[in-house]
């Protein structure tokens, strides 16, 4: 067995308890650990005397634990820990937030070194929450660069660190360099093995630079060729459905209880115009949180109706299928269209008497989750394939969808747009159609951060909105990358909401796992106003459509990116009340307060996707890994555009020196693509 693919047991020091905790961060094996990367760098290379410190800046310092060790409580869910840190040169107060523990490890009189930032304190210069390590003991973690991994509760920077340095040894001969020499050469890239060595403990800040640049590269590089590949068959010459016939959708529009914006109608104009031409549309349909790009998707799906042909719509949570499959059914079947759903969940009969219907045509719209993509869903004559929340699917689930009919149109579409350029890079099939216009009469939702300090008097506010007949979403935190763990968070807030906080109300809970019908039920209910306050997973991120809610509490929304929390927002302040989001925000990092200042000033979904593109760690943006598109986990796609540029470049060489992309001068470089792109079981990369 390779030595990258041994289990992480196989490093020495990683028992049981580590191995669990390493797991939970998806460290698997000895290759997940060494491309574990780290999230920032500490330069202890700058050593100081305490009398030299200056407010701002962030330095290694040694010095003794002078006089008692004191803990304080000044608020409900907060115990401060502090002591000071004395040289000869003067004496500095250091503050540690809900960490008690410190009193039984650090001792008065104990020599140790702290590494952090200046800050100003009540009494004068202080240490907020820094590294503090114990300097009697042996450290290579001193007078050098240091990484700072993400880590989870009981798995210290420490153990992270020493665990990584026995995985690089343990691979560096496995470690084998797979791009080609001509591009390292031209690019003048280093080796693979220096850029593992230096991005995990570089020897200088200009060696991380060489490493970083490197890794960057690669990771847009292995990107780029797998896009292309799977763009190119996608795009092969083929001959679409005209879907010329034009007779309900003027009809449909007018019994439409509201005005069309004039940015929907040319969005829908530019669809119709694809439709209409016998080559298959690729477009893609970008909007902010309520555009109003599912009334342009279901005009769509009846244009191919009206012509006599199917259509699909995959949505990637069955509760977002189930809204969506609802709205269809109530606006299209007075049209005499026939709307279906098709979700994993479904009892097996039902599920069954649904797949014949598609086959045998007795279907015009199906609605549903990837089941749509499942072996076993026929279509009789499909002609449009939709899929809602684009980067949640990834490029090959879109194609695998497309096949289930004769080269039908395809449409994206997403609420998370992005700047035009990346667009372009992603999406480099597709046209781009954008809706920048909210309906008229939509009024800015009042976004408040607050502290969980502050949750009775958050919960009253709830209660007065109730009282004036409004409803409340809560959604509980993202506590682990675990849906079961976000289940059970949802379950104590319900619980604590229905029993304590808003007991003289109707509390309902929801989650992806419940029963379909339970769903349905407790969201109809919701709709119809019989349910009060729905607390809920991040299910409800997309899709539901309440106009009486008009508050959302998010608890511990320090844990979601920016674009995340623009989208929560996004369910309330669709009626014609003033609408609240109040984010629930337990974090001290200067990184979680800044996101929460743009969230309270600005609305502008294409500004917050910017912001948290720049914010974000790489990777985490799109959430490719679960779509079968490798994870970036160096590259930033909005610091490093111009990498990215220099990349498609080089691939489109490639591409035009070798169209099928054989890749058989490049065996290894084959290799790591037919790795990095794991799609579904049985489907190669370069077949």
């Amino acid at each position: 067995m390779s030595e990258l693919k041994r289990d992480i047991r196989y490093i020495k020091g990683v028992g049981p308890r580590k191995s669990y905790l390493l797991k939970r961060l998806d460290i698997n094996t000895v290759e997940d650990m060494i491309w574990h990367m780290p999230r920032g760098y500490d330069d202890r290379r700058n050593i100081k005397k305490i009398g030299d410190l200056e407010l701002g800046e962030k330095v290694t310092f040694y010095g003794k634990i002078s006089g008692e060790i004191n803990i304080s409580r000044p608020r409900r869910n907060l115990l401060l820990t502090k002591f000071n840190v004395r040289d000869e040169t003067g004496s500095i107060e250091i503050v540690f937030f809900n960490r008690a523990y410190l009193k039984r490890m650090l001792i008065p009189g104990q020599r140790v070194m702290i590494n952090g930032e200046i800050k100003k304190g009540y009494k004068g210069l202080q240490v907020t929450g820094p590294i503090i390590e114990k300097a009697d003991t042996q450290s290579d973690n001193r007078q050098c660069i240091v990484p700072i991994y993400p880590s989870t509760d009981g798995l210290s920077q420490k153990e992270l660190i020493s665990i990584q340095k026995k995985a690089l040894q343990i691979v560096n001969n496995s470690v084998m360099e797979y791009l080609p020499e001509r591009i390292i050469r031209n690019h003048r890239l280093c080796g693979i093995k220096f850029a593992l060595h230096n991005i995990h403990f570089p020897i200088s800040i200009q060696a991380l630079k060489i490493a970083k640049y490197r890794l960057v590269f690669e990771e847009f590089f292995l990107l780029q060729l797998g896009l292309f590949n799977i763009k190119g068959r996608v795009l092969q010459d083929k001959t679409g459905i005209v879907l010329k016939n034009n007779d309900k959708i003027d009809e449909f529009i007018k019994k439409l209880p509201f005005a069309l914006t004039e940015a929907q109608k040319s969005v829908f104009r530019e669809i119709s115009s694809d439709l209409e031409k016998d080559i298959p549309m690729n477009r893609l349909v970008q909007g902010d949180v309520g555009s109003g790009k599912t009334i342009v998707a279901i005009m769509s799906l009846l244009k191919a109706v009206t012509n006599g042909y199917q259509g699909g719509f995959m949505a990637p949570t069955e509760i977002l299928a189930e809204q969506h499959y609802l709205s269809m059914k109530e606006l299209l079947e007075p049209f005499g269209v026939r709307v279906r759903l098709l979700v994993g969940s479904l009892p097996k009969n039902e599920k069954d008497k649904t797949l014949k219907e598609i086959e045998l045509g007795e279907v015009d719209i199906v609605v549903g989750t990837h089941a749509l993509i499942q072996e076993g869903v026929n279509f009789c004559n499909l002609a449009l394939v939709i899929t809602d929340e684009q980067h949640r699917f990834g490029v090959r689930q879109r194609a695998v969808f497309a096949d289930k009919g004769e080269n039908p149109h395809v449409l994206v579409m997403t609420a998370t747009p992005i700047p035009r350029t990346l667009a372009l890079i992603l999406y480099g099939d597709l046209d781009i159609s954008t809706i920048d216009q909210l309906p008229p009469g939509r009024r800015t939702i009042k976004t408040y951060s607050r502290t969980s300090v502050n949750r009775n008097r958050i919960y009253d506010f709830v209660k007065r909105q109730l009282d004036e007949g409004r409803q409340a979403y809560v959604v509980c935190p993202l506590i682990e990358e675990s849906e079961y763990m976000d289940i059970q968070s949802a379950i104590k807030i319900a619980d604590e909401l229905s029993t304590v906080l808003l007991k003289n109300y109707n509390v309902a809970l929801l989650h992806g796992k419940m029963p379909t019908k339970e769903k349905e039920k407790i969201m109809a209910g919701f709709k119809e106003g019989n349910i009060d306050v729905l607390v809920s997973t991040t299910v409800i991120e997309v899709g539901i459509d309440v106009p009486n809610a008009t508050i959302m509490v998010v608890e511990s929304a320090e844990r979601f990116g920016l674009t995340q929390l623009h989208q929560l927002r996004g369910r309330v302040g669709r009626g014609g009340h003033q609408s609240y989001c109040i984010l629930i925000n337990n974090s001290e990092s200067v990184i979680s307060k800044r996101r929460m200042d743009i969230m309270q000033n600005t609305a502008d979904g294409f500004i917050i996707s910017k912001k948290d593109l720049q914010i974000r760690g790489p990777g985490e943006f799109f959430g490719t890994k679960q779509h079968g598109l490798p994870e970036l986990k160096v590259a930033n796609l909005f610091k490093h555009i111009s990498v990215l540029k220099t990349v498609q470049k080089e691939v489109e060489k490639m591409i035009a020196a070798d169209p099928n992309l054989n890749l058989d001068n490049y065996p290894l470089l084959k290799e790591k693509l037919e790795q990095k792109f794991c799609f579904e079981e049985g489907y190669s990369f370069l077949s």
